[in-house]
C-alpha cells in the first residue's frame, strides 16, 4: 500500500516582514543616550539647589553654629592613641605559637 501525502514545501524568501535589529539597536544607543544626559542634568541641578541652599543658611546671622569642646576632642585624639599604641604592641610582639619545624 502506497500512501500519498501531501508535501508542504518549505520556502524562504528575503525581504518581506522581518525585523531589522540595526533598528532596535540604533533605539537603545539614543535612549542610552537621553538617559546619560537626562541624569547628568539633574545631578548638576541638584547641586545648584543644595550650593544655593548652604549658602543662604550661612548668610543668616542668627544661627548658632554647634561647636565641639575641646575635652570632646582631647579624648577621642586620646582614645586613638591609645589604640595606635595597642596596635604596634600587637605588631611588635612575637609570635605566641611555636614553630614545630624547628
Amino acid at each position: 500500500m502506497n500512501l500519498k501525502f501531501p508535501k508542504i514545501k518549505k520556502t524562504f524568501r528575503k525581504g518581506g516582514l522581518h525585523t531589522n535589529p540595526d533598528v532596535y539597536w540604533d533605539i537603545m544607543q539614543a535612549a542610552a543616550f537621553i538617559l546619560v544626559v537626562s541624569s547628568f542634568i539633574f545631578g548638576f541641578y541638584l547641586f545648584r539647589k543644595i550650593d544655593r541652599e548652604f549658602i543662604t543658611i550661612n548668610d543668616d546671622s542668627n544661627s548658632q553654629i554647634k561647636l565641639i569642646g575641646k575635652e570632646r576632642i582631647d579624648k577621642i585624639l586620646q582614645y586613638f592613641a591609645d589604640k595606635e599604641k595597642n596596635s604596634n604592641e600587637i605588631l611588635n610582639s612575637p609570635s605566641p605559637i611555636i614553630d614545630p619545624s624547628k
